[in-house]
């Protein structure tokens, strides 16, 4: 039997070992910290593992419990496994981005530096180190700011800040608690706003060769106190005007940051002056995106991840090809602006109606506490459209943000307050 390691493979890489398994590969799991982060938690799904190996923090105790494997690849399978996912495969020879930029690949100060020493197009930044610090760098780059925790995901403390009063209470909510993966922030990075339409570019590369799985283009509003709330996601054609010019810099990136092996999924805005790097992780695309690429295009960074670590030659073969489009697909989420208890959803029926309709996930069900959408972690419910017709998609989108709104939650408002 073969075997492929996959360093914490939480729940958006649970496509991973069905794909590996057909290939003639089993998988072991590797678990990066001593307990599941809170975000991760609940029933713990191993059946798709041949062994479950709790990483201490030696790497050499647990290369040792890896070795009666001898594993041919090892790869991420979330951002919390990045390095040491780096570290395994550099310290037992497999294909490897090493750890020589590890931390460049998890730490956002770190990752646009690195970038902006090629010479690409980078936000200006800020390493904040005190209050004082930040207050002082803000009013010297005027205008609106991001400040978000050096390694986290999920917009997780992503905070748009238009005064140096918003910029430092950001700075003190980010220093004084721990991120989503259950870890305490060890610092933060404030960064100028970018100016333009968002993207995300997931990708695949094996031997610095890099191949776009798919890209989708992002919708966003400005709500609940967050200027940039991502509330759509849309697959976008390769035809597209931003494509050619952003798929380069994408690559560009790619190489800056030392990405020579797997996954990576970045968040380009495309400004007046081209393509600018928001972020980058050298991972899946979270949340759902993967199987959703897959049912719009035939196959997803999955299939191409396979293909790098276990099938080179048909990678070899395909690499550059621009994927093609069999159902146009998006996915949506409503933004509560209300806390209370929900009673329940008005206009779900017209939602389910809508000619595109495919799925819908609801995070919050009535009787449950409703809370403001702030991040991608309060949707209150998700809705997913597929059709073959863009235009149809684009138009029940847009009804579906005609829906939401206060008018769509009918709540109990918490105690002493007035609906």
């Amino acid at each position: 039997m073969r075997y492929v390691v996959l360093v914490d493979p939480y729940a958006p890489a649970r496509g991973l070992p069905p794909l590996f398994e057909e290939a003639g590969y089993q998988c072991v799991r590797v678990q990066s910290t001593p307990e599941v982060p809170a975000v991760y938690r609940g029933p713990l799904d191993l059946s798709g593992y041949v062994d479950n190996i709790v990483h201490s923090g030696d790497l050499e105790e647990t290369v040792r419990e890896l070795s009666k494997y001898a594993p041919v690849a090892v790869l991420t399978g979330s951002e919390l496994g990045v390095e040491l996912a780096d570290a395994l495969s550099e310290r037992v020879g497999l294909d490897t981005n090493g750890t020589k930029q590890s931390a460049a690949r998890r730490d956002k100060f770190e990752m646009i530096e690195q970038v902006a020493a090629r010479g690409l197009p980078a936000p200006r930044q800020l390493l904040v180190t005190s209050a004082e610090q930040l207050r002082a760098w803000h009013q010297r780059v005027g205008g609106r700011i991001v400040v978000k925790p050096l390694r986290s995901a999920a917009g997780d403390g992503v905070a748009f800040c238009d005064t140096v009063d918003q910029s430092e209470a950001a700075y003190r909510g980010i220093v004084d608690r721990e991120n989503i993966f259950s870890l305490p922030n060890l610092g933060a990075v404030a960064q100028e706003y970018l100016v333009g339409e968002e993207y995300i570019v997931n990708t695949v590369s094996r031997e610095g060769r890099h191949h776009v799985t798919d890209i989708w283009g992002s919708g966003r509003l400005a709500v609940n106190g967050i200027r940039d709330l991502l509330v759509e996601s849309e697959l976008i054609d390769p035809a597209s005007r931003d494509y050619g010019p952003m798929v380069q810099y994408a690559f560009e990136v790619l190489d800056a940051l030392g990405i020579r092996f797997g996954a990576a999924h970045l968040e380009i805005k495309v400004t007046p002056d081209g393509p600018c790097l928001v972020e980058m992780a050298a991972r899946i695309s979270g949340g759902e995106l993967p199987y959703y690429a897959t049912e719009a295009i035939g196959e997803s960074q999955f299939h191409w991840l396979v293909d790098c670590y276990v099938r080179p030659d048909r990678f070899d073969e395909r690499c550059g090809t621009q994927y093609q489009i069999k159902r146009h697909f998006a996915w949506a989420a409503l933004a509560s602006p209300v806390a209370g208890t929900l009673n329940a959803y008005r206009g779900l029926d017209q939602i389910e109606a809508l000619e595109s309709f495919r799925a819908m996930r609801v995070f919050v069900s009535p009787g449950q506490l409703l809370r403001p959408t702030v991040d991608d972690l309060s949707y209150p419910l998700t809705v997913t459209l597929h059709h073959e017709s863009e235009g149809v998609v684009k138009r029940d989108l847009n009804t579906i943000r005609y829906l939401d709104g206060h008018g769509f939650y009918d709540i109990e408002p918490p105690s002493g307050m007035v609906d």
